[in-house]
């Protein structure tokens, strides 16, 4: 379709005789498209120049506007570099006469009008670029390079920051850039020689593209974002960038980042460096201190350009005042360097887009990023139409009744309604931003200490902590006490919560990171205080591990379990994004924390019972386990070579067998591997499979135990291998399967009904499973079996005790003593174990258990459990409900079903008595044998 065909709407002429005027200049203009030229010149003298000017071009270009533009595009590209100053300029007038007229008739949306616009600044900085680099080779001022290489500008690369690295730019928008250089394209000896030639050559670019002639200018350029840009040059080695970044980068410079996309010159290497500043720019963690730097970034401006009092539209700064395009463009930008480090689907560099995938993500309610779209839009058209007036680099709406009198004109409406419309949108963005950036809502915090709390020596010793040391952190949480002491104040028991947070404060090593997260997210302080009320032991392991609260925020916290091969997809897809080893194991601990608090916090807040968690912990170390060891195969064999064989597997035995973990839960595991037929592997040191398998099972050791930056993954205990700790730490399947049938004691095939695949090649996990029911299910005595069980029970009680009242795994009648009768049913039955209950039923259906003796044992046996996930989620120590705080009794109650700690008592004595009474009862008395 023509331009003509497309035409919704159409400026009204403020000035009727300079609308016939622009009209008497184009003739052949009729209907719509000659409404919209008298329009257009009666309001706007500087597109009335333009037509005058380019009627003649414009008179075929509306016949297909898109293709009239690339036509300029590849005119320009073959344009003499001595005929560029001039013909850039022209160029400008048809894009921007062109674009001007396609955006007040509403036959191009607004992100096609700010992309066209920035498609011709990309190419005018090429070209311009091109030009002299070129000049500079055929000098001979750039070492190596040849006439061919200005193409790529010899090496140097023009940044697009802003709104033009985003696409987004206006009429008069200066294009901010920042130039850097390959230095590796140029020998050492040659690096000052070709850094002068391409600081020339960026000049001269400039001078080019922004110098004012008889033709006017093509665009204004500004080089002062690149680093330091008082004491360095114009054009930049990439090292010596990448350098500051590291090292003095400011969070300004990060937002700056989101929009950068190389532009001009050098294409690929620009978009290299760009990927290097990806750690920079988009950090691993939260980082809802941008929030804070964000505010702070506003603020200034407003108190620099005098922009902080109440909307009042005379003069209004459509860009920088409240309300304006800088609240969302902040808004946007800060939500992104929040999270983009740890969804990579957030770092787009528009507006618009940014808005769209916040809302798709959860980071943004739709209606508000809807509501935020919509605005940006009819700010950006009204700042569109300021600028459009006379080509001025201005923001600020007209000062004079007149002055809106034409705008409205221009936008086809009346003063009135505009005002109306103006307002309206200014507050509302206001409204929605500010709240974001702790602004008027946060000055409206109250200040008063709950009367519980005042002269409290607990409240008077927090400005010692280490967290609260430096001054933003202790500003943010002066913002943040009062909002704390009250909902602390709200507790069932304030002093004991006031105690519990103090816990958690003390430990804190810094405070700016999670202080801005919870005053961006003030629903995480409800929840810290609900842990550690219940938890001292978790209020410190919160305190050094504060980044854990990055998985209540990221989106689908509170979501259904997404069970064990969901698990495993996620974390092996973030460690196919690193490519260091060590940043692989660092990713798996920080990714294993997230999970293991999530499982916790729903364990917690009643979302889940005791046994959901029990799985939920196993598919978790299940789900680590099954994506961290190819890994660690893999960064072994490029040493030593591929697994020689078949592969090998990892066991789990105990707990982890069973798919029952609690928070603290070591992971008991062997190792089994086949080499076929090799007798050795293949790589650079090769090694024997013994030796060879024996040490890649220490590499997985390590890879899960090691403490790093981020701490350890899991515990690992290896001795329930064949022969024990004197055992080879890594098991060949023949031997396996030899000593399992020849030389295995019972309580060796005890443990192997607990025994499950959990990582390795599918056919090696087959043949593990294949022996383990092919030693079960050989022929048992089933006296025998349980005389030995009798006999280990004794040596167990001798060599371990019973505990007090409220232990929970040792004694009789409590969780090992009802695990080892549960595995004497599956020995007998010929099958693995299962669950503890299933077995126990097992047992009767064979008739030496009575059902109501396994119903006994099973309930005894979910109450420890329950008992056992619980206080291993509040503490580390020996149960003792007596001496900790009510919301941890509370915890332990709920989790239990009981509705008191004294019942809690009696129920556990009552239900472990009957649990030991039917096991001493089906279990043969040994003392004299012992």
């Amino acid at each position: 379709m023509n331009f003509a065909s497309r035409i919704t709407r159409l400026p009204h002429a403020h000035e009727p005789e300079q609308g016939a005027d622009a009209l008497s200049a184009t003739l052949w203009a009729t209907g719509d498209v000659a409404k919209l030229i008298h329009g257009a010149g009666g309001c706007s003298p500087y597109l009335k120049s333009l037509v005058e000017k380019e009627s003649g071009w414009l008179e075929t270009a509306l016949d297909d506007p898109e293709q009239a533009l690339l036509s300029e595009h590849s005119a320009l590209r073959d344009t003499a570099p001595d005929a560029l100053p001039s013909r850039l300029r022209q160029a400008k007038r048809r894009v921007a006469l062109l674009t001007g007229l396609a955006d007040l008739a509403a036959v191009w949306p607004l992100e096609t009008v700010t992309q066209a616009l920035t498609d011709f600044a990309d190419l005018s900085v090429h070209v311009a670029l091109r030009a002299t680099t070129l000049h500079e080779i055929k000098r001979g001022k750039l070492p190596g390079q040849a006439e061919d290489d200005a193409e790529q500008a010899g090496g140097m690369v023009a940044l697009a920051m802003g709104k033009m690295g985003a696409g987004e730019l206006n009429y008069s928008s200066d294009v901010d850039l920042i130039c850097l250089f390959d230095e590796t394209r140029f020998d050492p000896e040659d690096y000052h020689e070709a850094r002068s030639a391409l600081v020339r050559a960026t000049r001269k670019m400039c001078a080019m593209l922004s110098d004012l002639t008889g033709e006017g200018y093509v665009f204004r350029t500004d080089l002062r974002l690149r680093p330091d840009p008082s004491v360095t040059p114009v054009c930049l080695a990439m090292e010596a960038a990448e350098r500051y970044y590291e090292s003095l980068g400011r969070t300004w410079e990060r937002a700056a980042y989101i929009k950068a996309r190389a532009c001009a010159g050098d294409i690929t290497a620009g978009e290299k460096f760009l990927k290097t500043l990806v750690p920079f720019v988009w950090r691993k963690h939260l980082d809802f201190a941008a929030i804070e730097d964000a505010h702070d970034m506003v603020r200034k401006i407003r108190d620099h350009k005098g922009l902080g009092g109440p909307i009042t539209l005379p003069g209004h700064n459509m860009k920088l005042g409240r309300g304006g395009i800088r609240e969302i463009e902040f808004f946007t930008q800060t939500r992104q360097i929040i999270a983009g480090g740890r969804d990579s689907d957030l770092r787009v560099r528009g507006t618009v887009p940014g808005l769209a995938v916040l809302a798709d993500k959860g980071w943004v309610p739709q209606d508000v990023a809807q509501t935020l779209t919509d605005h940006y839009r009819a700010h950006r058209e009204v700042e569109h139409r300021v600028q459009m007036l006379r080509d001025a680099q201005t923001h600020d709406l007209p000062q004079s009744d007149d002055g809106f009198d034409r705008l409205a004109a221009f936008m086809g409406t009346d003063r009135a309604a505009l005002h109306k419309d103006l307002r309206s949108r200014l507050e509302e963005t206001h409204t929605l931003t500010e709240g974001f950036f702790g602004g008027d809502s946060t000055a409206a915090r109250r200040k008063t200490v709950p009367e519980e709390f005042e002269n409290s020596e607990i409240v008077s010793r927090w400005r010692t902590y280490p967290a609260l040391r430096s001054a933003r952190g202790s500003g943010i949480f002066e913002r943040l006490q009062p909002e704390i002491l009250g909902r602390l104040a709200k507790t069932s028991h304030p002093m004991d919560a006031l105690t519990a947070f103090d816990g958690f404060l003390s430990g804190l090593p810094a405070g700016v990171q999670v202080f801005s997260l919870f005053e961006a997210n003030p629903q995480l302080i409800d929840l810290l205080i609900d842990i550690v009320g219940v938890s001292p032991e978790l209020a410190r392991y919160l305190s050094r591990n504060a980044s854990v609260f990055d998985a209540v925020i990221g989106g689908d916290f509170f979501s259904d379990w997404p069970g064990r091969e969901a698990l495993q997809a996620a974390l092996s897809d973030l460690l196919a994004q690193e490519s260091d080893y060590e940043n692989k194991l660092n990713t798996a601990r920080r990714w294993g924390k997230e999970w293991h608090f999530r499982v916790g916090v729903h364990l917690l807040r009643g979302l889940i019972g005791a046994e959901e968690a029990g799985t939920q912990y196993a598919d978790l170390a299940d789900a680590t386990l099954a994506a961290l060891t190819p890994e660690v195969q893999a960064e072994f064999a490029g040493k030593h070579g591929p697994c020689p064989g078949r592969g090998a597997v990892v066991v789990g035995m105990g707990s982890l067998g069973s798919r029952r973990l609690h928070s603290r839960s070591d992971l008991d595991l062997i190792v089994i591997y086949d080499p076929g037929e090799a007798e050795i592997s293949e790589g650079r040191r090769p090694l024997a499979t013994r030796p060879y398998y024996a040490r890649l099972t220490q590499a997985l050791i390590t890879a899960v135990t090691a403490p790093m930056a981020e701490g350890r993954i899991y515990e690992i205990d290896m001795r329930l291998r064949p022969s024990g700790n004197q055992g080879p730490v890594a098991t060949s399947l023949e031997s396996f399967r030899s000593y399992q049938k020849s030389d295995a004691w019972v309580w060796e095939h005890l443990a192997l009904t607990r025994a499950r695949c959990v990582a390795g090649p599918d056919g090696v996990m087959q043949d593990v499973t294949a022996v383990q029911a092919d030693v079960l299910q050989a022929p048992r005595d089933r006296d025998a079996v349980l005389r030995e069980v009798a006999i280990m029970r004794n040596r167990i009680a001798s060599a371990k005790g019973s505990g007090g009242d409220w232990e929970i795994k040792l004694g009789q009648g409590r969780l090992q003593d009802i695990e080892l009768v549960a595995q004497a049913a599956a020995v007998i039955a010929g099958q693995p174990l299962g669950t503890v209950p299933g077995a126990l039923a097992c047992g009767a259906e064979c008739g030496w258990l009575s059902p109501e003796d396994a119903d006994a044992l099973s309930a005894a046996y979910r109450l420890c459990w329950a008992l056992q996930i619980g206080s291993r989620l509040i503490s580390d120590s020996t149960l003792a409900p007596d001496q900790d705080s009510s919301a941890a009794s509370g915890f332990l109650c709920r989790i239990t079903g009981t509705s008191s700690i004294d019942g809690l008592q009696e129920l556990l004595a009552a239900c472990t008595k009957r649990a030991a009474d039917v096991i001493n009862a089906v279990l043969p008395d040994v003392r004299d044998e012992e």
